[in-house]
């Protein structure tokens, strides 16, 4: 009889060595890293946009208060970046946008003015009726002066406030005032020294979105002095 056919014994796949454990906690790790600096990326240029587009917006609406962020000032002479944003005030009050001005700040120790006294002192001199400018003499950063304006506004029965400041300034000051209470927008100065140069304007961007990203996490103010050259 033929014998029976025979069939060849199947062959197995060979078997992948087995990885390590610890090598699946090292990909865990990187995902991990490479997620959390692609979300900072995505945070800090976002914010970064968010600065550089409100810097642009110059809204003329009228408002109760035109509200000038204060400066350095020297024994009563307001400084180039205070000048600038002082210049800006100025022309939203003759172009009717608000009947008041509010000039805010404190002064360092030492100092013979505040920078509220010296904003006011240089819209007076301009033209601007005394009983048309009120001068907040606090706060040393902008959280305080944006507080304290807001608490003397609150006390006048006014809630609404065009702010002007630098450009890259404005965002973190219109958050801070409408997280105060305040029905506020910015118009900021065009001229000054924060505007002068691209690396003026990106140093000015890199500052506002540390500053702005900062309060947000913390609620608390972080603010650059700024000096008469800058």
């Amino acid at each position: 009889m033929p014998s029976a056919l025979t069939h060849p014994a199947p062959t197995r796949p060979p078997v992948a060595p087995r990885r390590p454990r610890g090598s699946a906690v090292v990909r865990w790790v990187r995902r991990v890293i490479v997620g959390t600096v692609l979300i900072g990326v995505v945070l800090v240029g976002g914010t970064a946009f968010r600065v550089w587009q409100v810097a642009r917006i110059d809204d003329y609406s009228r408002a109760d208060a035109i509200v000038v962020l204060g400066a350095a000032q020297y024994d009563g002479t307001p400084s180039s970046v205070f000048e600038a944003r002082l210049g800006q005030a100025y022309h939203l009050y003759t172009k009717g946008v608000a009947p008041l001005v509010i000039t805010v700040g404190g002064k360092q120790v030492g100092d013979n003015y505040t920078e509220a006294a010296s904003g006011k002192n240089y819209l007076k001199n301009r033209g601007v009726p005394a009983d048309r400018v009120l001068a907040v003499e606090t706060g040393s950063d902008t959280l305080q002066s944006i507080e304290a304006v807001a608490s003397a506004m609150r006390a006048r029965d006014l809630s609404s406030a065009v702010l002007v400041s630098d450009p890259w300034h404005s965002l973190r000051t219109r958050t801070m005032a409408r997280d105060a209470g305040l029905d506020a927008w910015t118009a900021p100065t065009r001229t000054g020294p924060a505007v002068y140069t691209r690396e003026s304007q990106f140093h000015g961007i890199a500052r506002e979105t540390g500053a702005l990203l900062w309060y947000q996490l913390t609620h608390f103010s972080a603010d650059f002095k700024y000096t008469a050259e800058q």
